[in-house]
């Protein structure tokens, strides 16, 4: 298990630095946003089971000649007493380290939920003191609020879209569609479940460049999905306006920019987007790379990268999961 540790600490590094930095900087995921968004899934799970695994497999390696047989010599010395001088210091290091790096993780993204249901709760309680039934459709409702806000609140069956009545004024008809039909698909596609994921992340290793890195390409990519739903029956030219609408009474109103999944409504109405930490400058970036697109579209990527894409995500979940748990792999 020697060589198998210092493997898995190798591609945990390379997966927290250089590999978010040169996605990131990628132009090719606009034109395939769902492959890049299994990527960049892809590349969270792999460095974090390859984090947690490299001081796990290092922190047995003198008790057992793989991850299983470490882990039941591990639990005979905690439940049941037996000699433990075959763990070094840095052994036990390296065992604590991977214990508290997980529950770390676990509370964290428990943590997170927990605080955007409580957010969206006080949310929803405002809305039903604020916001009138829209007659745009059932989950749809309308604050009073001058500037062009929509949004939507995540929640199963209590879903709703939330529009201003400042909004309404400014769209026209077909405008107004594309915004709707945009927030619907971020709560069809359950894109708040990959918020939280990527939210929570970012909290609990706000130190690694690949966290914050993939919230913002994250937050970019959901949006990119949810315009190419609504371009599906509406026009590029109506959605780049009713784009540029929204933006500019989120920016007035000092919300994100765009008809995000989780915005704020300008009346301290608190949603994900506040909870995950999406700060005014990460929407106005989305907001300009959606515009950007839309207006230099490009076509989507042959089915052949695709499909490699695909396969090196498998691949990257694999590498580590293999090196878990099958025996004597390197020895």
């Amino acid at each position: 298990m020697f060589w198998t540790s210092y493997l898995l600490a190798v591609l945990a590094i390379v997966l927290a630095w250089p590999v978010p930095i040169f996605l990131s900087r990628a132009q090719w995921p606009a034109r395939s946003p769902f492959t890049a968004m299994l990527l960049w899934q892809a590349i969270a799970l792999a460095g974090g089971l390859s984090m947690i695994g490299a001081m796990l497999v290092y922190g047995l390696e003198p008790i057992g000649d793989n991850l299983i047989a470490g882990l039941r010599a591990l639990a005979g010395m905690v439940l049941f007493n037996a000699p433990t001088t075959a763990l070094g210091f840095w052994h036990l290091f390296a065992l604590s380290a991977a214990a508290l790096l997980t529950a770390h993780l676990v509370f964290t993204l428990l943590l997170t939920y927990y605080k955007i249901e409580r957010q969206r709760r006080r949310h929803r309680e405002l809305l039903a003191l604020l916001a009138s039934p829209s007659t745009e459709g059932v989950g749809t409702v309308v604050i009073s609020h001058d500037s062009p806000v929509a949004y939507c609140l995540p929640g199963g069956a209590r879903s709703v879209t939330v529009l201003s009545d400042g909004l309404m004024a400014a769209l026209e008809p077909a405008e107004l569609r594309a915004v709707l039909i945009h927030e619907n698909a971020h709560l069809s596609q359950r894109h708040h479940l990959l918020l939280w994921a990527f939210a929570a992340w970012r909290q609990a290793l706000p130190w690694l460049p690949t966290t914050r890195l993939a919230q913002e390409s994250v937050n970019s990519l959901i949006e990119m999905l949810a315009d190419d739903v609504a371009l599906k029956t509406e026009s590029k030219a109506t959605l780049i306006k009713a784009i540029a609408i929204v933006a500019s009474g989120s920016a007035s109103s000092g919300a994100g920019a765009g008809f995000q999944p989780s915005g704020t409504a300008g009346l301290a109405l608190e949603g994900l987007e506040t909870a995950a930490g999406v700060t005014g400058s990460d929407s106005a970036r989305t907001t300009a790379s959606r515009v950007s697109r839309l207006l230099s579209p490009r076509p989507q990527l042959p089915a052949a990268i695709r499909g490699s894409v695909l396969a090196g995500c498998v691949l990257l979940l694999a590498l580590p999961t293999a090196l878990l748990i099958v025996p004597g792999l390197l020895g």
